[in-house]
């Protein structure tokens, strides 16, 4: 039982979008309170929502493997819950790391356009910062060493270089982050995708 309590349910808010993961105990809690309502699809792509009462009901009628059992009560293990009072997407910039550099940038040299490993690459000041170049998003790029060394302390324009392209704040992918080492459970696949960017990792740049 308790093995089934600290499994993690996926979280929606009133738009049906994902914005957490939470314990089987704490989805049970929401559901016993009136906070959330557990979600079950159809076999027809629908998807039908159940309070605490129906749910009970129906774990007694359309009992699962994946049941908790008490002495005089059986309650089926919510896999999505949605909740009823909470219409708003967490809020959440993506962190200004190394690693998300190199994730925005593709692991590419931002001037010749070449894929490297990232020990071929460092990050380097469009507008060096002798010139009053600022740390940001949007004067940061992964460069590789040759054309880091060939550009120096200038801007592009004085090197004769060229970007691939212009460097900009990523924007976050309003999906929930779930870490890789998480069992994503087939019910989720509908509210969840899974090409997400990682934004816990990496060093602070600069």
């Amino acid at each position: 039982m308790s093995s089934f309590l600290n499994q993690q349910v996926l979280v929606l808010n009133r738009l049906w979008q994902a914005v957490n993961v939470c314990s089987v105990r704490r989805a049970l809690t929401l559901l016993f309170e009136g906070h959330a309502q557990a979600v079950v699809g159809a076999e027809d792509g629908s998807f039908q929502t159940y309070n605490f009462k129906t749910w009970t009901d129906l774990s007694q009628s359309d009992p699962t493997s994946e049941c908790i059992h008490s002495i005089s009560l059986r309650m089926r293990v919510p896999r999505v819950i949605l909740l009823l009072i909470f219409d708003r997407m967490p809020k959440k910039e993506v962190k200004f790391t190394r690693h998300n550099i190199f994730e925005r940038d593709h692991n590419t040299c931002q001037y010749c356009g070449v894929l490297f490993d990232r020990s071929g690459l460092n990050l380097d000041h469009v507008i060096p910062r002798d010139h009053g170049g600022p740390t940001t998003w949007e004067n940061i790029v992964c460069s590789c060493i040759r054309c880091n060394t060939r550009k120096a302390n200038r801007t592009p324009r004085e090197a004769g270089m060229l970007l691939v392209r212009k460097p900009k704040r990523p924007k976050w992918r309003p999906f929930i982050q779930i870490n890789l080492g998480v069992h994503c459970h087939d019910s989720w696949k509908h509210f969840v995708d899974l090409a997400y960017w990682n934004v816990e990792l990496g060093e602070e740049a600069g």
